[in-house]
């Protein structure tokens, strides 16, 4: 169940920070509202999740994937490239979050 909680945390960050693009600092009421809210819904998840989950660890997987996920949504939807060394520093971001998910002990299965 903590992963459901996860997915929903990831998820929820993740379309808090695409929202936060269009909040022009927060001057605009609609996806300023839709921002905070989506940060609320993330973090009451996040809670949950980390009642069986070391923090550390959670965090890890909370941020690695919001990285990967919000930096596909910036090229695709907001035409933000990125170059090679970028690929590479977020695949190792990619890449230790399947290692820490796969492999560490300190991951309730």
């Amino acid at each position: 169940m903590h992963y459901l909680f996860l997915a929903v945390a990831i998820i929820a960050e993740v379309a808090a920070t695409s929202a936060l693009a269009k909040t022009a600092g927060f001057t605009k009421p609609l996806p300023t509202l839709l921002c905070l809210g989506f940060y609320a819904l993330a973090f009451s998840c996040l809670a949950q999740v980390v009642k069986f989950m070391p923090i550390g660890i959670a965090y890890a997987i909370w941020c690695g994937a919001g990285i990967v996920l919000i930096a596909g949504i910036a090229w695709r939807v907001y035409d933000q490239r990125l170059d090679i060394p970028a690929i590479i520093g977020i695949s190792f971001i990619l890449v230790g979050t399947v290692i820490i998910n796969a492999f560490s002990s300190s991951v309730s299965h």
